[in-house]
């Protein structure tokens, strides 16, 4: 998987600057597509196989939607930590205008996404990028977004065309969308069956990379910064799921404290938490964790989503 790095920590603002956005493709090179020439197909078990082009696609109702953006991480290693993650707002069709059209057919169970992408991955050759999900879900939260932050998706970022899965990890927002299949089944690929696949908390069967874990990051101090001795500000985001409802920040050996936390509204957003605090000259351990709807807290360490540390210097 290549990846380029974003800025080294996500800015503290609402909306993440395109710019600033994460950038993780696993074949090279990325397509570079022509807007004129690019086509959609939605095919497999519809009543009515499409064919559509960009205008054709933006002739439907569109819609707008903010959401939280997160990288899984290197599916080699699912328990390390990346954070790569921002916060975004698309706009485009719902995948449900375009399902409309094709008429799935009764016995259809599942969706798969396909990007132009093609290429070489974990000794596998001559691979598109293919994820896959349940249609009913698919079918309520898909986005087929041609617009990110207001401005038409840069080629790095999956033009003209991406799908957008919000509360799901980002591997499942195939960029450079070109081709729609419903089928009864699953995609047995690489990326679908083989890789992006975790065990799930108590143990059982492995599970695709799907829904975002409770997680937390700490924005303000940076990690490794210098900050002034004396009153200061943490500050950090929240994200999950479900809505985040605590967030608990502790420095140095002092116990957890509760910081005042954003809510999140309507939209899969990230939250905004903050915590006054005193720091005394010399080095210092700042950690944070958060606490979902569902009750799911972040873990000590051992995991992706284990509790966020940073070390600072305070003069």
């Amino acid at each position: 998987m290549q990846a380029t790095p974003a800025d080294p920590s996500t800015p503290d603002a609402f909306l993440t600057p395109v710019e600033h956005l994460f950038v993780r493709n696993h074949l090279a090179p990325p397509p570079e597509l022509d807007a004129s020439a690019w086509t959609l197909t939605v095919e497999g078990l519809v009543g009515r196989p499409l064919w559509l082009d960009l205008p054709a696609l933006r002739g439907l109702p569109r819609t707008r939607l903010t959401a939280v953006h997160e990288c899984f991480g290197s599916p080699s290693r699912p328990d390390v930590p990346t954070r790569a993650v921002a916060n975004l707002e698309w706009s485009g069709v719902a995948l449900h205008h375009v399902l409309a059209l094709a008429a799935p057919r009764p016995q259809a169970r599942h969706v798969w996404f396909e990007g132009a992408d093609r290429g070489s991955f974990a000794g596998e050759s001559g691979l598109a990028y293919l994820k896959d999900l349940p249609l009913d879900r698919a079918r309520e939260e898909v986005l087929l977004a041609d617009t990110v932050n207001g401005a038409p998706l840069p080629h790095r970022h999956g033009f003209p065309v991406r799908a957008v899965a919000p509360r799901m990890f980002a591997t499942n927002s195939v960029k450079w969308l070109t081709r729609v299949v419903l089928s009864e089944h699953r995609p047995e690929h690489l990326f679908t069956t083989r890789l992006y696949t975790r065990v799930p908390p108590g143990g059982g069967a492995p599970q695709p990379v799907r829904d975002v874990d409770v997680n937390s990051k700490l924005l303000g101090p940076r990690d490794g910064g210098r900050v002034p001795a004396g009153p200061h500000e943490v500050t950090g985001r929240a994200w999950s799921f479900t809505p985040v409802v605590s967030v608990e920040v502790a420095v140095d050996d002092g116990g957890w404290r509760p910081a005042a936390l954003q809510p999140r509204g309507p939209h899969p957003v990230w939250q905004r938490f903050a915590l006054p605090c005193r720091l005394a000259p010399g080095p210092h351990r700042i950690r944070c964790r958060a606490t979902d709807a569902r009750g799911r807290v972040q873990p000590p360490g051992g995991a992706r989503n284990a509790v966020h540390t940073v070390e600072v210097l305070a003069v």
